[in-house]
């Protein structure tokens, strides 16, 4: 079974950092798609950042080059190290991971940017 698990989510102050971590299965591997999204209160799900095996990735033109997304697809893992935090990234970041054409989404992790 496949279970992505976000980790990393916490308060922090505006300009600070946080590094979020999801791993898409402890027992499946051969995912050939991770990425990260968000959702804020009363808006959309949007894409943050992704990546494939081949290493391409995409990123949203909202972090403004603040966010990197880096993968280790061996582990199954992939990370979105994200500085300059701002109040409006506060939202709940999910981990979206893909094996084959079957797509799995985490429960969330929650970043809240406040002074």
């Amino acid at each position: 079974q496949v279970q992505p698990v976000e980790s990393g989510g916490g308060l922090v102050q505006p300009g600070g950092s946080l590094r979020l971590s999801c791993v898409a299965s402890e027992t499946i591997f051969g995912f050939n798609y991770m990425g990260w999204y968000r959702q804020a209160p009363g808006k959309k799900r949007e894409l943050v950042a992704d990546i494939i095996s081949n290493n391409s990735i995409k990123y949203a033109d909202f972090v403004k080059g603040r966010f990197t997304i880096s993968g280790d697809f061996a582990k199954n893992t992939v990370y979105l190290q994200m500085n300059m935090l701002e109040p409006e990234d506060t939202a709940v970041y999910y981990c979206k991971a893909r094996w084959g054409d079957s797509t799995y989404w985490g429960q969330g992790t929650q970043v809240t940017v406040s002074s």
